[in-house]
């Protein structure tokens, strides 16, 4: 049954010149975490003059729909020359994994043959004031021979009887044959945030359609079934747009692109393209950060669910 969300504008996005040098531009990946109330803190991507991004977030009134506090400084930055994260972090979203709340992230590098990145998964443990700390040097999860090329934003759920589950997009080529990656969903488990199973690809694709994917968003109902969005696009030149699919277990996934409810506006910050959602419930609703043009360049907005 498709639904629609409802767009309620630009929320925030980094003053050029004001911001500082670790957080220059962007706000791309938000990842809301309640602080108390309807207050939440946002975690995002800014990025430095060399494009490598840390974390920045200010503090965001869901139901006035303003800023209370515009954390001036990154809460974490992109890690030294050698290490897994040395040319950038991107979020995925917090959850509970081996006891512990952690925030989990892209790290980006050089890749080790070739002139394009590499990209494993990494934790960070999220403190009760709400600061961030690195819980290893090393990968959660790292390239290994289901995995071979590069990983991409984990999104993690601990899921009553099921274990910790996580998705993450897995580059299979940089090039499908038509000049665009092949970047899809796979899953991972495991029982005790230690040990992980990977299970390979969980979410079909289309070659010219759809066929690299970014950044998925999932949450369970109470019925246990669950549901995704994520960017998407096609063939070279195409812009991200956002997908929705559904699962019964989180290990197939039946894509319906067409019930995702929302797109690009006709002008605007987000009129080129929508990307990296960030769902979440409050209050009884729904709610939805997003990117629009510019991969988080444009900052990031706001929509709501509208009711059936």
């Amino acid at each position: 049954m498709k639904r629609s969300w409802r767009k309620l504008g630009l929320i925030y996005c980094p003053s050029e010149g004001a911001a500082h040098p670790k957080l220059a531009s962007h706000a791309a990946n938000p990842v809301a975490h309640n602080v108390t109330g309807d207050v939440f803190r946002v975690f995002y991507n800014g990025r430095d003059r060399s494009q490598r991004s840390s974390i920045g977030a200010v503090d965001f009134d869901l139901l006035t729909r303003r800023i209370v506090q515009d954390h001036d400084a990154p809460l974490f930055t992109h890690g030294p020359t050698g290490s897994f994260y040395a040319n950038g972090i991107s979020l995925g979203n917090i959850c509970r994994v081996g006891g512990e709340t952690v925030l989990l992230f892209m790290g980006w590098r050089p890749a080790d043959d070739g002139p394009l990145w590499c990209g494993e998964i990494g934790r960070l443990v999220v403190k009760p004031d709400l600061t961030l700390r690195l819980d290893h040097s090393q990968p959660l999860l790292t390239v290994d021979e289901v995995d071979p090329v590069s990983l991409s934003y984990p999104w993690g759920l601990e899921l009553p009887g099921r274990g910790i589950q996580l998705w993450y997009g897995a580059t299979h080529s940089w090039d499908a044959g038509n000049g665009e990656m092949l970047h899809v969903i796979h899953a991972s488990f495991s029982p005790d945030g230690q040990s992980w199973v990977r299970l390979g690809q969980v979410l079909g694709h289309q070659i010219g359609i759809a066929q690299a994917f970014s950044r998925p968003s999932i949450l369970a109902n109470k019925d246990g079934s669950l549901e995704m969005w994520v960017s998407y696009r096609g063939g070279p030149g195409d812009n991200y747009s956002i997908g929705y699919a559904t699962s019964d277990d989180g290990l197939v996934w039946d894509w319906r692109p067409d019930e995702a409810g929302i797109s690009t506006s006709a002008i605007g910050w987000d009129s080129e393209m929508i990307s990296y959602p960030f769902v979440f419930d409050h209050r009884g609703e729904r709610w939805m950060l997003y990117n629009g043009n510019g991969y988080g360049r444009s900052g990031f907005g706001l929509a709501v669910l509208e009711p059936n």
